[in-house]
């Protein structure tokens, strides 16, 4: 059986970039947003259109990108789980260009999440699975069924609405540096827990922005990466996994971090890492509970524990391991699928580049779920 610790540092991004602006773009359709982060991505590295063989998105299907661009790749991945789906592509991409089906990736995310321009409709149906099974119980939506494991989780380990709130101010601190960055104001514990209640125990200030706005990466591989204007950010470890699709149909519903149990090991087997390498994260937050989902599946602390070390300010600004610096889902962006803006900031912190730059930063691991904690997927990046 291969070993995926061959590919190791055999694949970089050199191009990374977001839309001209986040948050809201009412004369950007969906594709539009796409294309804008696609060309800005190109120009961070040096490229056009004409250097890209392979291409990877989600949200549109490839052929409705590649058509917008007017391209014809020779790879392409249209994997599609959620918001971690960037991560996947990275994970695939470095297969693909390792195995010579491309020689350099355009990753593309791009979504109307506000406006709703160019974007079809909700749901899939009453005769689907979760519309026989679960919108009749009155569970839609991501409040409402996030909302479920929460509970569950409090009456496990003890998890206060004090500490979920936490995750939310100690994600607003660091927004508070990023002028790009819709929500910038100081928050308080009390800020969190006196905003309007949406599904307890989510509050306002525990969800995620709607916004819209877009992303992309170019990868190379390690022979041709450090031919471009910015530092190779090189792709050290990934681990990919799904389970489900709907929130009735989970193997265990005590198990919320089940695919995070195979992404993590697999990200830092295939790295050669402990948890002390890791200099920086980016943990997906959708809601202020995702992060704490995210550190205890990973391995940083123990089952019960990632609360209580977010109310210590332990990811905040000043903290001993930085969480979430661009300000996150919940105060910077979420246009729906958040995961291509997680790997953005990691990169900007790997050159150096980012607006609440981390002092020696050397690696960053990025995680996210997808769909209803259904699709996981982390990657752990470095600049050495």
């Amino acid at each position: 059986m291969p070993d995926s610790r061959a590919l190791r540092r055999k694949v970089a991004i050199v191009g990374a970039a977001e839309t001209d602006t986040v948050g809201h773009l009412p004369n950007h359709s969906t594709l539009q947003l796409h294309a804008e982060s696609a060309f800005n991505a190109l120009a961070d590295a040096g490229l056009t259109l004409d250097d890209v063989d392979g291409i990877a998105t989600a949200g549109v299907s490839p052929a409705q990108l590649t058509e917008y661009l007017g391209i014809m790749p020779r790879y392409l991945d249209g994997t599609s789980v959620g918001g971690c789906s960037f991560l996947i592509h990275v994970s695939h991409a470095v297969a693909a260009i390792a195995a010579g089906y491309a020689d350099v990736v355009l990753v593309t995310h791009g979504e109307s999440g506000r406006s709703r321009v160019g974007v079809g409709g909700f749901g899939g149906g009453a005769s689907t699975p979760g519309g026989q099974f679960e919108a009749p119980f009155g569970v839609f939506g991501p409040p409402s069924m996030f909302s479920l494991p929460i509970v569950h989780y409090m009456q496990r380990y003890g998890l206060t609405e004090q500490q979920l709130a936490a995750v939310s101010v100690s994600t607003r601190q660091w927004a508070s540096m990023n002028p790009r960055a819709l929500m910038r104001d100081p928050i308080t514990i009390a800020d969190v827990l006196n905003s309007r209640l949406i599904a307890w125990p989510l509050h306002l200030l525990n969800c995620c922005l709607v916004t819209d706005g877009g992303g992309a990466l170019v990868l190379v591989s390690e022979e041709r990466a450090k031919d471009f204007p910015k530092p190779p950010v090189w792709i050290l470890g990934r681990g990919e996994s799904v389970q489900h699709t709907n929130i009735s149909q989970m193997w265990d519903y005590s198990d919320w971090t089940a695919a995070a149990k195979i992404t993590g090991p697999e990200a830092f087997r295939m790295a050669d890492l402990d948890h002390s390498a890791i200099d920086h994260l980016m943990l997906y937050d959708a809601f202020s509970h995702t992060p704490i989902y995210g550190l205890e599946a990973l391995g940083f602390v123990g089952a019960g524990e990632a609360g209580p070390w977010f109310e210590e300010m332990r990811g905040a600004p000043g903290g001993a391991l930085p969480v979430n610096t661009n300000g996150g889902g919940l105060s910077y962006t979420h246009t729906g699928m958040y995961g291509m803006f997680a790997i953005q900031e990691a990169v900007r912190q790997l050159r150096h580049e980012a607006a609440a730059q981390v002092n020696d930063v050397e690696t960053s691991l990025v995680h996210g779920p997808g769909g209803w904690f259904s699709a996981t997927s982390t990657l752990i990046l470095g600049n050495q």
